[in-house]
């Protein structure tokens, strides 16, 4: 592909499925679960707030969650620009990373983020995986920032995945969507070691359990049945 063609994608194709999501997902019947678990921006004792969702989900949840002020961490892989763009489309601002070479860096920029008083998504799994296995960067970012982790997690009554190794799923049109807010969680500062592993547990069992209670809802165990 020429480099004048792929700029023209870059530019093209997030604008187009940012224009799709909103007529889509539109149709949808979302119900909300716990909603008070997440304050939203200008609310009464409003903060930053760290939202973490398992990979499957994160199209829809970019989509729901757009009208707060956020920045979302994606990968600094080239799939992840598309996936920057969309984002920065729905309005979010971004911070690129990966739990591989660019993290770190990420991380900085998301503290930053807090700081000035924004809200921040992180996707649990990671960009790489393994699925529904919680990695320690949101974890690390609520320690430092003191703000809480709050779990998302959503179910569809028709939907569709992808072959992918997360089994990304899109809910279909004018389905129904049960979209959970979990218990806010926030780590103690100064966490590493067995403790951090503790709190990564505790995170994975939290957003597992909700997973599982969202999906039972329509008598499915996973998503990927």
């Amino acid at each position: 592909m020429s480099e004048r063609r792929e700029k023209m994608l870059l530019w093209l194709l997030p604008k187009m499925a940012a224009l799709l999501m909103r007529v889509w997902f539109a149709t949808c019947r979302v119900r909300l679960h716990r909603p008070e678990n997440f304050i939203a921006p200008g609310e009464e004792k409003s903060r930053p707030q760290l939202a973490s969702f398992w990979h499957y989900s994160i199209i829809f949840v970019l989509y729901q969650m757009r009208h707060y002020r956020a920045t979302a961490m994606v990968s600094a892989s080239g799939d992840g620009e598309y996936l920057a763009r969309l984002a920065s489309e729905l309005g979010y601002d971004i911070a690129r990373g990966s739990s591989h070479k660019k993290g770190v860096a990420a991380l900085k920029g998301l503290l930053k983020a807090v700081k000035k008083g924004r809200s921040c998504a992180l996707v649990a799994d990671g960009s790489q995986g393994p699925a529904l296995v919680a990695q320690p960067g949101v974890l690390l970012l609520s320690a430092r920032s003191g703000d809480p982790i709050v779990p998302l997690v959503w179910s569809a009554s028709r939907y569709f995945t992808v072959h992918s190794w997360d089994r990304m799923a899109f809910p279909l049109p004018f389905s129904r969507v049960e979209f959970f807010f979990g218990e806010p969680l926030v780590i103690p500062p100064d966490v590493k070691g067995d403790e951090l592993e503790m709190w990564r547990l505790e995170l994975e069992s939290r957003l597992l359990s909700i997973y599982a209670e969202a999906w039972n809802i329509f008598d499915k165990s996973k998503h990927y049945e």
